[in-house]
């Protein structure tokens, strides 16, 4: 993606940082009035006010979180923005500020970074938050991004893992395991294209599965229609990391156990039919996936109204007393105990 010959490539070392980082945000708009000073001074500032200030980061890797063999640069700088603005959701806040640290190689000309700041640029500009800084530095191998999220929320509306209780249903938003068949679609063309680069790969009958690995939406919209529906959940989460990983966060922090039924999962047909041909279960993908970025969250049984007949929702099981522990309940009524065989990045 990077070696085309055609393509003008700008030596990093010709701008310096400061020249970088003037370069590479000197587009990006203010959208917060929170935001007092953003990239250009020792720090940025921004104002208290009588809300919570919510702080999150992520650290994204060449060659362990991204594969720029099949990840265009714009894609990964919008997806790196999302990860973090997905944790801010999860705590039913509102995202305002990111920072952004980038060390890279040389193998990376000035071209390939205007690349990833237009895909960030992006991000800021579709959910209206504000890049404040961060730092550039060289890589001996590869790429890495840092991103920081900030962002805020009234005392009483912020949403943790621990406070869920015995009858509350568990909410799921969207779909669930496209994110994973995508990066096991597009892990395939690679091969196919190692083997023999005059291979083009057909992938319309993948699109929504690939378009949810390279470039998936943080879920803005969630905490913004509970509040309209005046429901405040009792806990919440976003699935980075696979359902089943994340239900059990909820309930190991709450001291409680769940119910999550298979028959309730919601699944895209092209989940369902992918997974037929790679000959996974696609059950076991939509606990495990993850990268899906939904939110899953948990409600009194009393919202059970409010929450039944809305499109973007689906409840898929409920919290149960600790000491019954957490459990999946087939098809065919059995209950087999969930497991987190989801992302763990120390695992080889």
């Amino acid at each position: 993606m990077l070696e085309d010959k055609n393509q003008e490539r700008t030596s990093l070392a010709d701008l310096g940082e400061f020249g970088l980082i003037n370069h590479l945000t000197k587009h990006f708009k203010m959208y917060n009035s929170t935001t007092l000073k953003g990239v250009g001074d020792d720090a940025a500032v921004i104002s208290k006010s009588e809300k919570e200030i919510l702080v999150t980061t992520d650290l994204l890797v060449e060659g362990v979180h991204f594969d720029l063999s099949y990840m265009p640069l714009k894609h990964l700088g919008y997806k790196a923005v999302m990860v973090n603005l997905s944790d801010v959701y999860a705590m039913n806040g509102v995202a305002e500020q990111i920072t952004v640290s980038i060390a890279v190689s040389n193998r990376f000309p000035l071209e390939a970074l205007e690349e990833l700041y237009a895909g960030i640029q992006l991000a800021c500009d579709t959910y209206k938050v504000d890049l404040i800084g961060g730092d550039t530095t060289s890589s001996t191998k590869g790429m890495l991004i840092s991103v920081t999220a900030l962002g805020s929320a009234k005392k009483e509306d912020i949403v943790y893992r621990n406070g869920a209780n015995a009858t509350d249903l568990i909410v799921v938003s969207g779909d669930l395991g496209a994110a994973y068949l995508g990066l096991q679609v597009l892990e395939r063309e690679k091969q196919v294209f190692q083997v023999n680069p005059e291979n083009q790969p057909d992938l319309d009958s993948y699109t929504y599965l690939i378009e949810r690995q390279l470039k998936p939406e943080a879920r803005k919209d969630v905490p913004e229609l509970l509040k309209e529906m005046e429901v405040k959940p009792t806990s919440m989460i976003d699935i980075s990391d696979g359902l089943s990983s994340e239900i059990m966060h909820i309930c190991t922090q709450s001291k409680v156990g769940c119910k999550i039924y298979e028959d309730k999962l919601p699944l895209d047909p092209q989940v369902i039919s992918t997974s037929e041909e790679f000959n996974m279960d696609s059950t076991m993908i939509a606990l495990s996936g993850g990268e899906d970025y939904e939110l899953l969250f948990t409600v009194p049984i009393a919202d059970f109204d409010k929450i039944k007949g809305n499109p973007n929702f689906s409840i898929i099981g409920h919290i149960t007393e600790e000491n019954e522990g957490m459990n999946l309940v087939t098809r065919a009524n059995q209950e087999m105990e969930l497991k987190a065989q989801g992302w763990n990045s120390f695992k080889g």
